[in-house]
């Protein structure tokens, strides 16, 4: 089996990456494309209610806990004190995909795309030292680089870009 085609969107806390993640993924699926994400999480999250029979599974001590309905499935793997999972590991999970977009796993060396936002909770530039930021999206003037620089908020041109990287087929 191949590996899927991976881009990654990158930056610090508020850069706007999530944003452009969902707008990309919009754009990608209105061209005919099937796109998953991995997103990673600094910190302990649960997509779990507390009191639901598979919150109540996972407390009872179970490794993983699958729930399904007619509209979708979801695994939760309980790590139980055991590493976090590679990178490699989770993309390997995915069912087979067009595009992954990846949101987080900044220091991971695939091609991505660095957000910056004014606002950003840490304004540093990840280009400098990174040599897999293919390009630059901001809300601001961005001078201090010679790679492509596009506006935040230019979905289709990002999403030009993005597809010419991994080599998408353009008629979508």
């Amino acid at each position: 089996m191949t590996a899927p085609k991976v881009f990654g969107i990158a930056g610090w806390k508020n850069s706007g990456k999530t944003g452009l993640a969902v707008r990309l993924v919009t754009e990608f699926t209105s061209r005919g494309y099937r796109i998953s994400t991995i997103k990673h999480a600094h910190h302990d999250f649960d997509i779990d209610k507390v009191g639901a029979d598979s919150y109540r599974h996972r407390q009872a001590g179970a490794h993983e806990v699958t729930i399904v309905s007619g509209t979708r499935y979801a695994i939760m793997h309980e790590l139980r004190g055991a590493p976090e999972p590679e990178f490699e590991e989770i993309l390997a999970r995915l069912a087979p995909c067009d595009l992954v977009l990846i949101e987080g796993y900044k220091r991971e060396p695939i091609p991505k795309i660095e957000a910056r936002r004014l606002e950003a909770a840490n304004r540093e530039p990840l280009a400098p030292s990174d040599p897999h930021i293919a390009a630059i999206a901001a809300d601001h003037p961005v001078t201090d680089t010679t790679l492509p620089v596009f506006d935040l908020d230019d979905t289709k041109a990002i999403a030009d870009f993005i597809a010419d990287i991994v080599g998408l087929d353009v008629t979508g």
